[in-house]
């Protein structure tokens, strides 16, 4: 063996040992680049191919899919190709979301005779053109395939469940010769994304049904199902299978989505119990402290979510390996917005950026001036919308505003607000509706009629306010 092959064998074995790691890739990369290691070896060289295919897998599966695309380019010339290139070029193409880049290499697949009878290619293929939403291509590709295996279903599943095509993947899912745990999940969670729990959580059971043993991908794809069905029964079961099998004690993500699940479904008492159990086992993170303190939040438990925050400030100052971040700040304000908390909002909004360094973005500030708004403090409030970054400010914030200033009655404000607002947006007649009502309160009535009248003659649209009622049929 030349000098030169064991240098590349050396490198595809550390390559293999460290897959997925971003700088032994780049290290390797750098290395062939600068030792001119392919331009040296045959361009069929098995070898070189082998690091070739390597680095793109790595590339296209890592974080930095583009690298792959360069690397291509860089080489192509050099090195001949074979199917798994183009099948992680494709995978490269799905991840960064290029269709016209995936478009070009099917294009080449189909000079070099693979897209018709490689079985994994034109699951790249399928995948590539699902991920990117170009759902005619991704089925034109799928029926044309004489041979498929479980990945092509799944990719073709996924796909369509994705971009809200139900319906579709149903059809596909019906089709599929022996579905697997992965098809029936990929159906829990289409049919749960696409607003329609009832199915998702049919197709949950129907798993009981047909012997498959749901994982903890299945199950944290019908927790949303369950949450926006209210459905406390169901939740006890899904609950219940989960410690029988014991995936709620391996993957912290499961009892994260149960507390969530349980305050949805109307018992916080179930989600503190099972924080608790967590929180003893020291396998709390950060989304466990926040689905608590947002499930206090929700029920207007507005103390105890403050008190479960400054607990959570005391072991950050403690261990400082858990931190709140952006979604746990907007959790406690809210809170402390629906319990007319204002102090303890105020001096949490002032500190967050110098405590933790989270950067208060535009529903931060939204909170805020409805907590403020909410307490009367309505000059406070414009000054927090006055004070923001322009690029910050939306027609929502002063719409809260307007609200405010309807529920206290400040006319003048409401007036202010009211210019603001048609800055931003016109044609909405609902915030007419509010500097209506506004004007009623102070008994000013020829002038909310006017304001009606403005509605009329402009034709203004207001969408109507809608409610749902559950029914259980006995």
């Amino acid at each position: 063996m030349s000098a030169q092959s064991h240098l590349l064998n050396k490198l595809l074995s550390f390559l293999i040992r460290h897959q997925f790691q971003c700088i032994p890739t780049l290290q390797i990369h750098a290395q062939l680049l600068t030792t001119g290691s392919f331009l040296h070896n045959n361009a069929g060289h098995r070898t070189s191919l082998m690091i070739f295919n390597t680095l793109l897998r790595h590339y296209s599966l890592g974080c930095h899919p583009q690298h792959a695309i360069h690397l291509y380019n860089c080489s192509s010339l050099q090195l001949s190709t074979d199917s798994f290139t183009f099948s992680f070029l494709l995978k490269a193409c799905a991840n960064m979301l290029c269709a016209q880049g995936g478009i070009q290499f099917h294009g080449l697949t189909k000079k070099n005779g693979w897209e018709s009878n490689n079985v994994y290619v034109q699951t790249a293929l399928v995948n590539m053109y699902s991920e990117c939403g170009y759902l005619p291509e991704a089925l034109k590709v799928f029926k044309e395939m004489t041979v498929r295996n479980s990945v092509t279903w799944n990719a073709m599943i996924t796909g369509l469940t994705k971009w809200g095509d139900v319906d579709s993947a149903r059809w596909v899912f019906n089709k599929m010769p022996s579905p697997n745990v992965v098809s029936w999940t990929g159906m829990v969670d289409g049919f749960t994304r696409a607003g329609k729990p009832e199915m998702g959580l049919d197709f949950f059971r129907k798993m009981f049904v047909y012997t498959f043993r749901p994982t903890e991908v299945t199950v944290l794809a019908v927790i949303p199902a369950i949450s926006n069905l209210r459905d406390l029964d169901v939740a006890d079961s899904v609950h219940g299978y989960s410690r029988k099998v014991g995936i709620d004690s391996v993957d912290v993500r499961i009892p994260n989505s149960l507390i969530d699940m349980y305050a949805r479904c109307g018992s916080i008492p179930k989600s503190l119990q099972l924080f608790r159990e967590i929180e003893q086992d020291n396998r709390a993170n950060i989304v466990s402290w926040t689905s608590i303190i947002s499930a206090y939040a929700m029920h207007g438990l507005s103390k105890q979510a403050v008190d479960l925050f400054r607990k959570l400030e005391k072991e950050h100052e403690k261990r400082g390996n858990i931190k709140p971040n952006g979604i746990t700040i907007l959790s406690v304000l809210n809170a402390c917005s629906h319990g007319g908390l204002v102090e303890e909002g105020l001096e949490i909004f002032s500190s967050t950026l110098d405590k933790y360094g989270v950067q208060l973005e535009t529903k931060h500030h939204g909170c805020i001036v409805d907590m403020l708004g909410r307490a009367g403090r309505l000059e406070e409030a414009e000054k927090v919308i006055l004070g923001m970054n322009v690029d910050g400010v939306n027609v929502v914030l002063w719409r809260t505003l307007m609200g405010c200033c309807n529920v206290h009655g400040d006319v003048e404000m409401g007036e202010r607000v009211m210019k603001k607002i048609m800055e931003l947006e016109k044609g909405y007649g609902g915030d007419y509706v509010i500097l209506s009502n506004v004007l009623t309160s102070v008994g000013r009535f020829r002038d909310a009629q006017r304001i009606r009248e403005h509605i009329d003659d402009r034709q203004l649209l207001k969408i109507p306010g809608r409610s749902s009622v559950a029914v259980s049929l006995l």
